[in-house]
């Protein structure tokens, strides 16, 4: 009989030990079928419905999506697509801003999706484990696993440190506890650094959904945007420290033999670090505001920090005739009276 109770004890220890592996594994797979329902793909558009930027978000409400203000700025327009769907729902506008925080509500049309449960960021400790969702690069659905490295202070804000992986994509989407409960909001990582990511707490979330109200348009969304961002302080995280800027046409360019036209332009560095391998997208318009041809560039000097460097290349001649006007005879002006925008798509952190 001894031996029999010993026998049973030591199985239900052994059923018990293997039961908590088993539920923690079925645990982070619930989880991720559970956030993948409520988390989004958004597509940012421009007034002529070309793409600005790419971003992640999840429901906070019945047609509600939270993400990062800066996911949405200089948007005239996107929609949000579930995962594995292919529907596109239009964004209506934005019903709440925290531009300290760099959080906004956005207003979502004909959806209906569950909403995930905001947990207490207040109680989360450095080594707790954490799940993030989003879409990095686009690649939809990307679920990945880390910890809370640091609770960062800064000012009178705090900002979570985790080791979950982000990339451009990434921002907006949830990072949730190990009960599926969103602690935190991905928002930043440092192009330079070793697994140096960083999400605004939860808690500034429920502040903010507490405050929602009628719907504005996107372009509403810079109010307040003489308030300093947290972000300011924790470095660069996305390619809006890197400029182009100083357009002029090159009327020197002999085009004589062949019909294209070369001009140059200024990329300007605001980073404190030097960068390098910079994506840029030229975007030329027309005279009625419409996209009229786009350049894709590639520079791989290094720009040192704060510091700027002109590039030079050329486009079809067609295209200064279309956009420039001349200031004598046949002589065109330096710079194009139609606007000429600049997206820097990626860049390298040179240490």
């Amino acid at each position: 009989m001894k031996k029999i109770k010993i026998f049973i004890a030591l199985y239900y220890i052994f059923f018990i030990l293997f039961g908590v592996t088993l539920t923690y594994a079925q645990t982070a797979q619930e989880i991720a079928k559970k956030t993948f329902r409520s988390t989004v793909l958004l597509v940012m558009e421009d007034a002529n419905g070309q793409p600005l930027s790419l971003g992640s978000g999840f429901f906070v409400r019945n047609g509600e999506i939270a993400t990062n203000l800066h996911v949405v700025e200089g948007a005239a327009g996107g929609y949000a697509k579930l995962m594995d769907e292919k529907t596109k729902y239009d964004i209506e506008g934005v019903t709440a801003v925290d531009t300290k925080r760099d959080l906004v509500i956005l207003k979502i049309s004909n959806v209906r999706s569950q909403a995930l449960s905001i947990g207490n960021s207040d109680a989360v400790q450095v080594g707790e484990p954490i799940f993030v969702v989003g879409n990095p690069k686009g690649l939809e659905g990307t679920f990945s696993q880390g910890i809370i490295s640091s609770i960062r202070t800064i000012g009178s804000d705090k900002i979570l440190q985790i080791t979950a992986p982000i990339s451009p994509g990434s921002s907006g989407g949830p990072v949730l506890n190990k009960k599926g409960k969103v602690i935190g909001v991905s928002v930043a990582t440092f192009k330079g650094g070793q697994n140096l990511n960083f999400a605004i707490p939860a808690s500034y979330l429920k502040t903010l959904l507490s405050k929602t109200g009628i719907v504005k348009p996107l372009a509403k969304s810079k109010q307040g945007k003489n308030q300093r961002s947290i972000l300011s302080n924790i470095g660069g995280s996305s390619t809006e420290g890197i400029i182009g800027e100083s357009f002029v046409w090159d009327n020197n360019y002999d085009n004589s033999y062949i019909r294209n036209q070369g001009f140059t332009f200024s990329i300007r560095n605001h980073l404190r670090s030097a960068v390098s391998n910079i994506l840029v997208l030229i975007i030329f318009y027309d005279r009625s505001g419409l996209p009229l041809d786009v350049i894709p560039l590639k520079f791989s000097n290094l720009i040192p920090p704060k510091l700027a460097k002109r590039v030079s290349s050329s486009a079809d001649y067609s295209i200064k005739k279309m956009t420039t006007s001349y200031k004598g005879v046949s002589k065109f002006k330096d710079s194009p009276d139609t606007k000429i925008e600049f997206r820097i798509l990626d860049f390298k952190i040179v240490e």
